[in-house]
């Protein structure tokens, strides 16, 4: 296992493979390990970087800094730890919004995006009434409301152990991330992407019961290099319901990336 520190927190992080860089964010109070299935496909060929972003996993987990721009921060932290020049960015839920969010600090450093069910405007604009219903229950009986909720995430036909894997995850992580859900309350990133300078592909899944399809849709049509795919027969997290979709759809951005640098 490998850390690093950055901003002053201990982040846990992997780290293999040669060739063009993939960067992997997971999304609220999962692990890097949310990624398996796409480090054992594409790590074979390319350099292939998670992490447990500050308050999840394995990293320490601070009772400040867990805001959007805080992780997207670190993102750029841990590149330069790592001697990580630049990267396609690829996140899921929140974790999308990280990448956004750092491509839009540092385009330069950022080849790419993939945002797999990002939540984009939705929180602030769709959850004004449930977000505060959620945080209360998290707070009240965490064990019992993450065993209500993190089932919906799912599509119907995934396993239903990636329902118990995933809470098991989230109540390993830290209690300060629900902080990030008053930043959602907030965040709308549609006037942003006017200035996304990189290509950015937005991909959903055809089941997810969080956030709408339309969400990705839009922002696809608002960023300059933007695209939207559909993940059919997927909820929230289409990487791990429908691996080797994903995985095919990221090596076909990777190959476009590469016939834009010999352009």
């Amino acid at each position: 296992m490998a850390y690093a520190t950055v901003n002053g927190i201990r982040m846990h992080y992997t780290d293999e493979g040669t060739g063009t860089p993939v960067l992997f964010l997971h999304g609220w109070g999962t692990s890097g390990r949310a990624w398996d299935a796409q480090v054992a496909d594409l790590g074979a060929d390319h350099r292939v970087v998670t992490l447990d972003w500050r308050g999840c996993g394995r990293s320490d987990h601070p009772a400040d800094g867990n805001t959007i721009a805080g992780n997207a921060a670190d993102v750029l932290g841990l590149m330069d730890v790592i001697a990580l020049d630049r990267a396609l960015l690829v996140g899921n839920s929140m974790g999308a919004a990280f990448a956004l969010e750092a491509a839009l600090m540092s385009p330069e450093r950022v080849t790419g995006v993939v945002s797999i069910d990002g939540p984009g405007y939705w929180p602030s604009q769709g959850m004004s009434d449930t977000l505060p219903l959620l945080r209360t229950a998290l707070s009240t009986d965490r064990a019992a409301a993450l065993a209500d909720w993190v089932p919906q995430w799912f599509g119907p036909e995934a396993d239903p152990d990636l329902a118990r894997q995933t809470v098991r995850q989230v109540l390993q992580s830290g209690l300060f991330i629900d902080e990030l859900f008053a930043d959602l309350a907030v965040y709308d990133p549609r006037e942003s992407l006017a200035r996304l300078a990189v290509p950015a592909v937005f991909a959903h899944g055809r089941l997810d019961s969080q956030i709408p399809l339309e969400v990705s849709r839009t922002l696809a049509e608002l960023a300059p290099y933007g695209e939207y795919h559909v993940i059919e027969r997927a909820g929230h997290l289409p990487h791990q319901e429908q691996p080797a979709m994903v995985n095919a759809l990221i090596r076909a951005v990777l190959a476009r990336l590469a016939g834009l640098r010999q352009n």
